[in-house]
């Protein structure tokens, strides 16, 4: 008897494609401020999760520091990941001011909450070089 094939639960499929997309993603606050403690940084994730949801994608981890925080994001090819940065961005930043209007102000970074800059980096389930040794060894047709 040969073993039961398991589908892969990264792999998603819709009607006409099969997809397995994840970001790295990392966002600064303003000035790079210390402005997350750990109560703070819960909050976020919860919000930045919902945020997700709406998107249809998911937010696999979370964590941060004082004055950054990391998400893997596992999203739909339907999603342009700038639109999911500004959201994410955005109704975080409203959220969080509104809930933490003391302890930001006291800090003193002005009416932004995050750098307006970003990383987003792609994370596929092979390392580069495989995928490109692969697609190195694809037979042309003759």
């Amino acid at each position: 008897m040969s073993p039961r094939w398991e589908p892969d639960p990264d792999v998603r499929r819709g009607n006409h494609v099969v997809h397995n997309l994840h970001a790295h993603l990392v966002f600064v606050t303003r000035y790079r401020r210390e402005i997350f403690d750990d109560a703070m940084l819960t909050r976020c994730e919860e919000i930045m999760r919902d945020v997700c949801e709406s998107f249809g994608a998911e937010l696999r981890e979370f964590n941060g520091e004082g004055d950054h925080v990391h998400l893997l994001v596992h999203y739909p090819p339907k999603v342009a990941i700038s639109k999911l940065v500004n959201s994410l961005k955005g109704v975080s930043s409203r959220y969080l001011r509104a809930e933490y209007t003391g302890r930001i102000n006291r800090i003193g970074i002005g009416p932004v909450f995050w750098s307006p800059s970003y990383f987003a980096g792609s994370c596929a389930g092979a390392p580069l070089s495989i995928v490109k040794k692969y697609i190195e060894n694809q037979k042309r047709p003759t």
